[in-house]
C-alpha cells in the first residue's frame, strides 16, 4: 500500500506512534515494577546487600530477554494473521471481483453514503488499488497499524532495561538499612515520570495515566515486600 500525503505533515496523527509506544510503555512499566518488586521482596527477607543486587541484576537481564521474546512472538503471531487475511482477500478479488465490489459498496453505504454514491466510490477505489481498499475498509488494516515484530521486541527490551536500572541503581546507592524505602521512592518517581511521558506521547489525560501506573507499582511492591517479610526467604 502506497502511503498517502498528509494534510498536515508537520503534525502527524498520534496513532502513528501506537506500535512503538505500546511496546515501550509496556517494557518500561514492567522493568520498573518487576525489578523493583523483586529487589523489595528480597530485601524484606533480610539477606545481605550482595544478594539483593544479584537478584536485581538477574531480574533485569532475564526480564529484558523475556520481554523481547514475548513481544516478538506475540506480534509475529499478529503479523502472520494479517498476512493470512491479506492472501485470502487477494484471492477473493481475483475469483469474484463483482461480489467484492458490492461488498465494499455495502460498507460505504453503511457509513452513510447513498447506494449510488457508495457504488461509485467503491468502483473508484477499486480501480486505484482494490486490495488496499478492502484491507483498509473491510479488515481495518493499514501500514500505520501493521504489526512490526522486530520493532516491538527492540523497543520493549530497551525500555525494560533502562527502566529496570532505576530500582537497581537505587538499591546500589541506598544507605544501609534503607534499601526498601529508597527503592520504593525511586519506583514511585520513575512510574510517575513514565505515566507522564506516555500521556504526553499519546496525548492522553495526564492525571489518570500517572495515577494508574503509580498505584499499580505500589501494590506490586507492597505484595512482594509482604511475602519476603512473611517467609523470611528470598523470593
Amino acid at each position: 500500500m502506497t502511503p498517502k500525503p498528509s494534510a498536515h505533515p508537520d503534525d502527524p496523527h498520534y496513532i502513528n506512534r501506537m506500535g512503538w509506544l505500546r511496546a515501550s510503555v509496556l517494557g518500561a512499566n514492567d522493568g520498573i515494577i518487576s525489578v523493583g518488586a523483586l529487589i523489595t521482596g528480597v530485601a524484606a527477607a533480610a539477606p545481605g546487600r550482595e544478594a539483593v543486587l544479584i537478584a536485581g541484576l538477574a531480574g533485569l537481564v532475564a526480564g529484558a530477554l523475556s520481554m523481547a521474546m514475548g513481544e516478538y512472538v506475540s506480534v509475529s503471531s499478529q503479523s502472520d494473521t494479517e498476512r493470512a487475511d491479506i492472501a485470502r482477500e487477494s484471492a477473493a478479488l481475483k475469483e469474484m471481483p463483482e461480489d467484492e465490489l458490492h461488498e465494499l459498496a455495502a460498507i460505504y453505504e453503511s457509513r452513510g453514503m447513498t447506494p449510488g454514491t457508495a457504488l461509485q466510490a467503491a468502483r473508484e477505489v477499486t480501480e486505484q488499488d482494490a486490495l488496499a481498499a478492502h484491507l483498509r475498509d473491510e479488515l481495518g488494516l493499514s501500514e500505520v497499524l501493521a504489526a512490526n515484530p522486530l520493532q516491538a521486541a527492540l523497543a520493549s527490551a530497551a525500555t525494560f532495561s533502562l527502566a529496570a536500572a532505576v530500582p537497581l541503581l537505587a538499591a546500589v546507592f541506598a544507605p544501609g538499612g534503607a534499601v526498601i524505602a529508597t527503592v520504593l521512592a525511586a519506583v514511585v518517581l520513575a512510574l510517575a515520570l513514565l505515566g507522564a511521558l506516555g500521556a504526553w506521547a499519546g496525548r492522553a489525560p495526564l492525571g489518570r495515566a500517572v495515577l494508574r501506573v503509580v498505584l499499580g507499582g505500589i501494590f506490586a511492591l507492597a505484595v512482594t515486600a509482604g511475602i519476603g517479610k512473611l517467609f523470611g526467604v528470598a523470593v
